[in-house]
């Protein structure tokens, strides 16, 4: 919708500045979003009010200026008028909504190509192989892969990775925590480690190497045994964590470990190249990498005093080898409790010679789950969260991701447990999938009336006068609008909520309305017209990781 508008605009604004009305040919950036409120039009723009200074005219004459200069030849528009200080205020005419409808048939709206194969990673997840996932986990996870589809719908070239971090104390206090376990088994006093993990995870991993080793490690060399036992637990974590995402519907084009990194000398070779360019500096026994020089708070800590790598040298190292492999775009989905990471991270690519404006971070909000309005605080098996296996299990994948996504990313979320397993029109998910469903049940009655659609492109798409017709088609024309706004400001959750309007809009329609009638022509586009609405709710889905059931067992409740 946006893009019809703004070529007219476009050549109307080009016009108008060659034309010396205004004594200005520097142009304003172009706008559009729609009004406010619905009766203002379909789309909005602030230009006239942006051109005012450099043309040095009230915006009021700019706009009329503008409005004079629109050549709209097919008629697409049926109203243009002046609001307010300036604003310019559209409203698209039938003949328009006619000829979009028939594109949407035609499948002429299904490719967007905003990437043109650009290679785009997006790095999710990575969470340290020490437990399970956790419903925070599930967030980030559901995140990460929503934009990794937006982005492959849109002509991108896209990677999905996930970076393990192998290596660093954490993976010593797993191999502490299991070794500590395992002692248990066989009778042992033992103190459990402090910084330990206490779930009955690792009471299971334990109860494995026993199973499978024996005694082996009870009275053998310690660091042997902590060895084994941090590499075999790390190992079956991941493993774990692998299954629970593809049961989550995500996977991965490749695992990035840390460890292997460190051991390539990768790590090693980033510091001596910031140390050739004179960006690292010796204090206090440690080395620091000049992070102010690029807009950072204060400069940081790459080699401790001890000789030992800090997460933040792995980190540049990991960023260089992602820039190496040639990725002109990178997305980290990262927790939001890594918000004030970012600036350092931005002014390491500098250093190394790289654009940080390639790099953008998209932070998640924690999840709070509610039952009955009370919090869920404990997981079964972790002693602390609530495992994301556990959410799963009771309500589904379908609900656990559409759930995940009905906030903006950098905003808290409650989910509630028994709203997503409700098959209500109260429930969000169910109220999309269930339009999807509802589109297959008509058409069974069009087909047992023996009502058949024929060819499309006969189809009188001309007979739909209703406001709530042109509604409709309104809506699908939207979707690659939604679809290209929520690639440039990395908001899944824009997918949602034009799935949950759309919707809305379709299940008002049909309890208005007949579908089915003696009326032949009618009745065929109205099939035409719902089939596409089908159509569009379950391209959204899929890009959500969501089904579009045929069929759900049960409905929701008529709306008036």
């Amino acid at each position: 919708m946006q893009s019809h508008l703004r070529k007219l605009l476009t050549q109307a604004i080009e016009k108008t500045a060659k034309g010396g009305e205004l004594n200005s040919t520097e142009l304003p950036p172009l706008l559009l979003e729609p009004p406010k409120q619905r009766e203002f039009g379909d789309l909005s723009t602030n230009v006239a009010m942006l051109w005012a200074k450099s043309a040095k005219k009230p915006p009021r004459v700019i706009a009329e200026t503008i409005l004079k200069n629109i050549d709209d030849p097919e008629g697409i528009l049926a109203r243009k008028e002046i609001a307010g200080p300036g604003f310019l205020n559209f409203a698209f005419s039938p003949k328009f909504y006619y000829a979009r409808l028939r594109e949407i048939v035609a499948g002429k709206d299904a490719k967007l190509d905003l990437g043109r194969g650009e290679k785009v990673q997006v790095e999710f997840a990575s969470v340290n192989p020490t437990g399970p996932l956790h419903v925070g986990h599930g967030r980030v996870a559901v995140i990460g892969d929503v934009l990794a589809r937006l982005h492959e719908a849109t002509g991108f070239t896209v990677a999905r990775e996930y970076y393990v971090n192998d290596a660093g104390n954490q993976m010593e206090n797993l191999g502490l925590s299991i070794y500590a376990r395992y002692r248990e088994l066989f009778g042992e006093p033992v103190e459990f480690p402090s910084d330990g993990y206490p779930g009955d995870y690792v009471k299971e991993i334990a109860a494995v190497i026993k199973q499978q080793q024996g005694d082996k490690y009870v009275n053998g060399d310690r660091q042997a045994a902590l060895k084994f036992f941090r590499e075999f637990g790390g190992a079956s974590l991941l493993d774990t964590i692998r299954a629970q995402l593809k049961e989550f519907g995500i996977e991965f084009d490749s695992f990035f470990s840390e460890k292997a990194m460190r051991e390539r000398s990768e790590v090693v070779r980033a510091m001596d190249f910031l140390r050739s360019r004179d960006l690292l500096y010796s204090q206090d026994g440690a080395e620091w990498y000049k992070s102010t020089q690029f807009g950072d708070d204060k400069d940081r800590t790459v080699i401790k005093s001890d000789g030992e790598l800090t997460y933040f040298a792995s980190d540049i190292a990991y960023h260089h080898n992602k820039f190496e492999r040639k990725f002109q775009k990178l997305i980290n989905v990262w927790g939001a409790d890594h918000h004030g990471y970012v600036p350092r991270l931005k002014a390491a690519m500098q250093g190394l010679g790289y654009d940080p404006n390639a790099l953008k971070v998209v932070l998640v909000q924690m999840v709070q789950l509610t039952r009955g309005g009370e919090p869920v605080r404990m997981g079964k098996r972790t002693g602390e969260f609530v495992p994301l296996q556990e959410v799963l299990e009771e309500v589904g994948r379908d609900a656990a991701r559409f759930f995940f996504l009905m906030r903006k990313s950098d905003s808290h979320l409650d989910f509630d447990l028994e709203l997503a397993k409700r098959q209500s029109s109260d429930n969000p998910v169910f109220y999309v999938q269930y339009a999807h469903a509802r589109v297959a049940s008509i058409f069974e009655q069009a087909n047992k009336s023996g009502l058949e659609l024929g060819a499309r492109a006969t189809v009188a798409v001309e007979r739909l006068e209703l406001a709530e017709e042109l509604e409709l088609v309104r809506k699908m024309i939207q979707f690659n609008d939604v679809l290209e706004d929520s690639v440039r400001e990395l908001e899944p959750h824009r997918m949602v909520f034009y799935l949950l309007d759309l919707a809305g809009e379709f299940h008002r329609y049909y309890n208005r309305h007949r579908v089915i009638s003696d009326d032949m022509d009618l009745a065929r586009a109205r099939l035409l017209l719902i089939e596409n609405v089908q159509k569009t709710i379950r391209r959204g889905l899929e890009i959500l990781g969501v089904d579009a059931p045929l069929k759900m067992s049960a409905r929701p409740e008529e709306e008036a």
